[in-house]
């Protein structure tokens, strides 16, 4: 009888949660991305992505025979906004599982949220300290921003570059590349020797490139998301400085081109995600028919290529689904199926989470990239 008891009790937890986190058969998935504002070339092409995702698995019959529903609000950039409508997400409209936000500061912000709520995050912004130390509802898709960072120091070493001048955005996404950068640097045997911030807003930062010429680093790093970086290569043209300039993977999408403007972007280097550069990969590259897939249908769907950050919802949609036809549709098993994600082949890399790593990507996600023609070339 006891045992009867503990049975039916169960099925009662499992019929409240089935409840709560469904709609007739439908799994809903929340998304959170900076569709207007400063951030709109992150919102835009994750909240695009997610969209074709969704109508795509659900004219196939849905995952698991069951359709999906995603819910998405525009979070404009703004923390406090990411919050309330996390909070929203969860307690009004009941999904399963949130996709996004776009920035680090939205991400940082929302965290106490899905923790506290018990209901799995996969952020689509790239700020090491949203998985580390690892929490248990969150995981993200971009890769650490100190990836990217050993990219272009373990590049410039090649070129034998030792002296770095660093110029950051003094926001989240900012100062984490800011902090990876420092403590890559002295472990690796370089040499801060110029460390100069930006607003997000800022519109000329001829101030800041006037010291750095003065002090003649090898090589300028600059760690910042659009329109700031645009900028900054346009001053550098304007100032007609020589120095090599890198760039974080922030601006590794064709709207950096176009801000800054080809001329002024001729010979910039940066750490790309693969889809950039996806039709000089070799065949035997294990993401080269995923990517060219993507950006087909992206085409296809929109009428223009797809960016990397829309791959950061994209991948986000693979590990939700990759976990409910493994482990099941609960808040639970989504969780755990994502956790578990091994070799997962993407569009921002090849994933394998664990219980310590909720990131799950290495230096392979990225390749070194130079503009060229307005366009992008691989580095050797």
């Amino acid at each position: 009888m006891k045992r009867f008891l503990t049975v039916c009790g169960a099925a009662c937890m499992v019929a409240l949660w089935t409840s709560l986190a469904f709609g007739a058969g439908t799994i809903k998935i929340g998304g959170l991305f900076s569709v207007t504002g400063p951030a709109s070339f992150l919102g835009e092409p994750e909240k695009k992505t997610l969209e074709m995702l969704v109508n795509e698995a659900n004219a196939k019959g849905g995952v698991g025979g069951m359709k999906l529903e995603a819910v998405i609000y525009d979070t404009t950039g703004d923390a406090t906004k990411a919050v309330q409508l996390a909070t929203k997400l969860i307690k009004d409209d009941k999904v399963a599982v949130i996709i996004g936000p776009s920035t680090t500061g939205e991400s940082m912000a929302v965290i106490p949220v899905v923790e506290k709520e018990h209901i799995p995050l996969i952020s689509c912004a790239a700020g090491i300290k949203i998985t580390d130390p690892a929490k248990r509802w969150v995981f993200k898709t971009p890769a650490n921003d100190h990836v990217a960072a050993e990219k272009i120091l373990n590049f410039m070493a090649k070129q034998r570059q030792k002296t770095i001048a660093l110029l950051t955005v003094t926001d989240g996404f900012g100062a984490s590349g800011r902090e990876q950068i420092k403590a890559l640097a002295a472990r690796k045997g370089f040499k801060i020797v110029a460390d100069e911030v930006y607003g997000p807003k800022d519109t000329d930062m001829t101030a800041q490139l006037t010291k750095i010429r003065g002090i003649k680093p090898d090589a300028i790093i600059c760690w910042g998301t659009n329109p700031g970086p645009a900028v900054i290569t346009k001053n550098v043209k304007q100032l007609g400085l020589k120095i090599p300039l890198y760039m974080s993977h922030g601006v590794a999408s064709k709207k950096y081109i176009e801000l800054a403007g080809s001329d002024a972007a001729e010979g910039i280097m940066l750490p790309a995600g693969k889809l950039a550069i996806y039709d000089v990969l070799p065949k035997s590259d294990p993401q080269a028919r995923l990517l060219r897939e993507y950006d087909h249908a992206y085409r296809k769907t929109y009428g223009m290529g797809a960016s990397t950050f829309g791959g950061y919802a994209y991948d986000a949609f693979l590990l939700v689904t990759g976990a409910i036809k493994k482990m099941g549709p609960g808040t639970e098993q989504i969780r755990n199926g994502i956790e578990q994600a091994h070799k997962l082949v993407s569009v921002s890399g090849v994933f394998s989470m664990s219980p310590k790593d909720h990131n799950g990507l290495d230096l392979s996600a990225f390749e070194m990239v130079r503009i060229h023609k307005g366009d992008w070339s691989l580095l050797k």
